[in-house]
């Protein structure tokens, strides 16, 4: 996971820029500030339409938009998987061709970030469709035994209107995988983001904590302990993080000294500002008072990430900023009002998502967001059917 701040304004060759020893002019504070608000503004997308979309997926009956829920089990163990994950590309980057490896990375976020793109402009696209549209639906369906043994692999359903998008977000991922241009980087960015808040589930508050907790440390180590997060975050060229060049209003869209925002500083706490939506909705007073207070925190937490990457020019962990102001802010809040016992005993998937599947294991990057729940959805649909007949199932 990718969580570093990065801003290569000081003239080094950092972030993409070159690497034969010569320096770049030092960026514009024009550029400077059209970089930073442009990542902020970036950041502040998924989790807000992320989060809305949440609270429908929660309470949609589309097997394939079904979320994984976050226990606290899994919060726990994240930091070491996320860690040992890092640790694993960093040796690789080390070892083997740092040509071959990003080659093989291509290929497969060629891939997911079509997939993904095409599931995030999907309800969007929607409404451009005619009435008359020939909407014909479509079914990808992979088993394995027979008879009774018979399993479901992959049990997709999807229609004309889902090919139209896919053919759309394809025309995105040959940019990406041609150019490796900026722009469609965070296109891709963009859309696992999204697909991220939308789809992974906390269980509660305290889940939340716990995630956001070890993330903190994970965070202030890699960036602050070694060099690993960094190195990995310039070697790994995928679209893991989002860019945008400080050097802009001089260069066009081929500039190419780049600030860079880790996505695992969008999706992470944008999952626990998507749990206070709902635990918002569940209060059931109409306001979202515990949302709109998370986004700001949110929104001063990288703020001021990016005003002391300014003023010490070193990458920063913004989940240093960022958690502290993030669980801070709401939970000042609930003191104020008097609903800490209900903030920290709410259960979103007993009040939102009751057949919610659990998240046993954190998926790497082996399909799509959309795909993975769908695939999780299948495999307990039968059970879920058979509850009445056999409660002692379940």
């Amino acid at each position: 996971m990718d969580s570093a701040l990065s801003d290569p304004h000081n003239g080094s060759a950092e972030a993409g820029g070159p690497t034969n020893g010569t320096t770049r002019p030092p960026s514009t504070p024009e550029g400077i500030a059209l970089a930073y608000g442009s990542l902020l503004l970036m950041a502040l997308l998924p989790i807000f339409f992320g989060a809305l979309r949440s609270v429908r997926c929660a309470r949609g009956k589309n097997a394939s938009d079904m979320p994984e829920t976050i226990t606290s089990r899994d919060a726990a163990r994240f930091p070491i998987i996320a860690s040992c994950t890092l640790l694993g590309l960093y040796l690789f980057f080390k070892i083997f061709s740092q040509e071959y490896i990003n080659l093989l990375l291509s290929m497969y976020f060629f891939v997911l970030g079509i997939l993904a793109l095409s599931h995030t402009i999907s309800p969007f696209m929607n409404k451009f469709f005619p009435a008359n549209f020939p909407n014909r639906q479509y079914q990808l369906l992979f088993t394995q035994g027979s008879g009774e043994n018979k399993e479901e692999i992959i049990n997709y359903e999807f229609d004309t209107k889902d090919l139209v998008c896919l053919g759309l977000s394809s025309i995105v991922g040959v940019w990406y995988l041609l150019r490796k241009h900026w722009i469609a980087n965070n296109l891709f960015g963009l859309a696992f983001s999204l697909n991220g808040v939308e789809l992974l589930h906390l269980n509660n508050v305290s889940t939340g904590c716990i995630l956001l907790g070890g993330l903190f440390i994970y965070d202030v180590f890699w960036v602050f302990g070694t060099n690993v997060m960094v190195t990995v975050a310039k070697s790994f060229e995928a679209p893991i993080k989002l860019v945008f060049p400080q050097d802009l209003l001089e260069k066009g869209l081929e500039a190419d000294n780049f600030a860079m925002l880790g996505l695992g500083d969008i999706v992470i706490p944008g999952i626990f500002i998507a749990l206070l939506l709902r635990f918002d909705i569940s209060l059931k007073k109409n306001t979202h008072t515990y949302f709109y207070t998370s986004f700001a925190a949110y929104i001063f937490g990288l703020g001021l990430t990016i005003f002391i990457m300014h003023i010490f020019k070193h990458a920063q962990p913004a989940l240093l900023y960022l958690v502290p102001a993030c669980i801070g802010f709401p939970v000042l809040v609930a003191l104020a009002k008097g609903e800490v016992t209900e903030m920290f005993s709410y259960e979103s998937s007993a009040e939102i998502l009751p057949h919610t599947p659990r998240l046993t294991h954190f998926p790497t990057v082996s399909g799509s967001p959309a795909s993975l729940a769908d695939s999780m959805q299948q495999k307990l649909a039968g059970p879920r059917r058979r509850r009445p007949q056999n409660p002692s199932a379940m």
